[in-house]
């Protein structure tokens, strides 16, 4: 038995993700042994209180018994089958069914994959089938927005406006455009409202669409709050003005409730939030918990009616996964929505989530904190150099890491992503470890605060 997590970290091969490999090869890591509600232990029985929700998605907690018996009764009964031809089982059946009672309006039909950067990806490819059966070839281009994330697959990175998950990948795929990142307390103009703002971000994405020339765009893909790109919220009016001007050059809109779906916003859906009509939904996280890989890319009708009319001229619909709709997966999933109405999951989010939104705000008073935004159970807090003239950190400084690792020394594991901090606790936490967990941050702030002092500028 190997001895310690630096030694079992330095001669495993597992590479891992969303790491800087030089800076940390040398580093070690930590070796997670088990989980209790909100909170994660390491083999060296030290204790977290996990704010992330591990990935975004451990929305009730890592100790929830009644998944673990779904799965297990699953596995005796039916541990694997698909849905290729014409084939199916009664776990995907019975979860299609309610999720199309809880989705958006408009939604239609289900297609499942095993996570949310497939679900996109196969969005990516339903769009480019669409428009063959609509008889526009040219209509290709997919818009993505700057910091936006909506996976790690070739296509879906690709519309994603990671440029760190870009280099050296050769990505992003040469249809795929980018338009201007609604972040407001960063790049808002001096005196300019959020109205104006959102106007502004929507004049940007109509100019680059005329550009690019209307007749080539296809879709456009957006989360309702931005997850992968720190926690941002939209600014006053953004989806009121976006979506108009999609529907002006009939393009189709993705909204990517994979962050925020099943209550992280305080409404089922993120899209219910911020009034979004989508012409397609992909999940995935919060569907079955994370206790199981699961994703799922609702559609339409009239999408729908396009893919039967363009696999009848082709004679097949040639797409599909493996482990697609696997019977435990959808077995927890359905588990999973059902304790989501149980326990009235929704409501809960709405009592503690203002609790979290005011404690994380009030650290806007610390020298390191320029602003803390966020709604329901997910939010981010940016790190300022000089927040009176919103200066942002040097990169080299790396402010985010700082704060996200005197966090882990206090028992507190939260998300630098670049230097917001994000905040996506179990949806299950309670008014008491919000408490703790903003204390632990305040701890984390103020032991960073002399490590960032010498770059921070006057």
């Amino acid at each position: 038995m190997l001895s310690n997590s630096h030694d079992l970290i330095d001669r495993a091969t597992v590479i891992h993700q969303q790491t800087d490999l030089v800076a940390y090869k040398d580093h070690g890591g930590t070796i997670i042994k088990r989980g209790e509600g909100v909170y994660i232990y390491d083999e060296q029985g030290n204790k977290y209180l996990e704010a992330m929700a591990g990935l975004w998605c451990a929305s009730l907690g890592f100790s929830e018994k009644r998944l673990a018996d779904v799965a297990y009764k699953q596995l005796l009964e039916l541990p694997y089958y698909h849905t290729f031809f014409a084939k199916s089982h009664v776990p995907s059946v019975e979860l299609a069914d309610r999720l199309l009672s809880i989705a958006p309006k408009g939604m239609s039909k289900v297609l499942f994959q095993c996570s949310g950067s497939e679900a996109n990806d196969a969005a990516i490819k339903l769009v480019w089938y669409y428009n063959n059966a609509r008889g526009r070839p040219e209509k290709k281009k997919i818009i993505g927005r700057v910091r936006g994330y909506h996976g790690n697959t070739v296509a879906s990175v690709s519309v994603s406006g990671q440029p760190h998950m870009h280099g050296g990948f050769d990505a992003p795929l040469p249809m795929m455009r980018h338009t201007e990142n609604p972040h407001y307390y960063r790049f808002h103009e001096e005196g300019e409202t959020e109205e104006q703002f959102s106007t502004r971000m929507a004049e940007a994405l109509e100019k680059l669409i005329l550009a690019e020339g209307p007749e080539t765009i296809a879709a456009f893909f957006a989360e309702p709050v931005q997850g992968g790109g720190g926690a941002i919220t939209p600014p006053k009016g953004y989806f009121e003005k976006i979506q108009p001007i999609l529907k002006k050059y009939d393009i189709l809109f993705l909204a990517d409730e994979v962050i925020c779906g099943f209550g992280r916003t305080g409404n089922m859906w993120g899209s219910e939030t911020y009034d979004l009509k989508p012409d397609m939904v992909s999940c995935a996280k919060a569907l079955s918990a994370a206790y199981q890989p699961i994703s799922a890319l609702m559609i339409s009708e009239d999408i729908y009616n396009a893919m039967l009319d363009q696999s009848g001229k082709l004679g097949t619909f040639g797409h599909g996964f493996t482990y697609g709709g696997h019977p435990v997966a959808c077995a927890v999933a359905n588990e999973t929505l059902k304790i989501y109405e149980e326990r009235n999951i929704l409501g809960h989010v709405r009592q503690v989530g203002p609790l979290m939104q005011a404690g994380l705000e009030a650290t806007e008073a610390h020298p390191l904190v320029g602003n803390a935004r966020g709604i329901g159970l997910i939010a981010g807090v940016e790190l300022m150099a000089n927040k009176e003239k919103r200066i942002p950190f040097a990169p080299e400084a790396k402010a985010g890491i700082v704060v996200q690792d005197e966090a882990q020394k206090v028992g507190l594991v939260v998300r630098a992503i670049g230097d917001r901090i994000a905040f996506t606790p179990p949806l299950i936490i309670t008014a008491a470890e919000i408490d703790e967990m903003l204390a632990k941050f305040g701890k984390a702030l103020d032991a960073a605060l002399p490590r960032l002092k010498g770059a921070m500028v006057a």
